[in-house]
């Protein structure tokens, strides 16, 4: 796991609609949790935003979160809110965690090596591109890998292919699908493409004839 990232907020009293006199540039957020008291705050947006532009693990990564210059405490993403046009963050659920206990949280997964199959011409394919796992905070880990080194054209991963570090359990099903290596586009096309061959028309002959 990388190290934990620190960050300063401060608590904020515009909540509600009062959310729009907000100034721009800080993000909305809460914090709850495991010995905190549940406040409404506010992180530097354009802080935020550049963790997340850097960072796809941000739901699995530690964050020392000072409020008002208080004394650091350990939250992870729990939750963001997307403006379903734009797509910004308009807030962030910051979770504390307690360090003895097991959390449950996503986490990213990454293929390496070199398929054999995408050098023959066949794409590899992402199904899914997160798991749910379950660890201690300080063992979450940045992402799971998985192996492509031997896939051919056909050949898929599943879940329990997945390499997961000591002390942390995925939590989604072994059989799963993960990746898989597809043909090329053409073969695929050729192999859908599928004679079509006209009936053979018999009409019946009138008595007359």
């Amino acid at each position: 796991m990388a190290e934990n990232i620190h960050m300063k907020a401060k608590v904020r009293t515009a909540v509600g609609k009062a959310n729009r006199r907000v100034d721009h540039t800080e993000l909305p957020a809460v914090i709850y949790g495991a010995g905190v008291k549940s406040k409404a705050i506010s992180v530097e947006r354009h802080a935020f935003e550049q963790l997340l532009v850097h960072d796809e693990a941000i739901s699995s990564h530690l964050i020392d979160l000072s409020v008002d210059d208080d004394k650091p405490v350990h939250v992870i993403v729990k939750d963001m809110q997307h403006d379903p046009i734009k797509g910004a963050v308009l807030h962030v659920d910051f979770w504390a965690v307690n360090m003895r206990k097991k959390i449950t949280t996503e986490v990213p997964v990454h293929s390496v090596g070199d398929a054999p199959g995408v050098k023959s011409g066949g794409i590899l394919m992402h199904t899914i591109s997160h798991v749910t796992v379950e660890a201690l905070p300080d063992a979450l880990p940045d992402a799971l890998t998985f192996d492509v080194s031997e896939l051919q054209v056909g050949g898929s991963v599943h879940v329990s292919d997945l390499v997961v570090p000591k002390g942390v359990t995925v939590q989604d099903d072994p059989g799963d699908l993960v990746a898989s290596i597809v043909a090329p586009a053409k073969e695929i096309e050729l192999e859908a493409e599928v004679e079509v061959v006209e009936p053979e028309v018999i009409s019946e002959k009138s008595e007359e004839e």
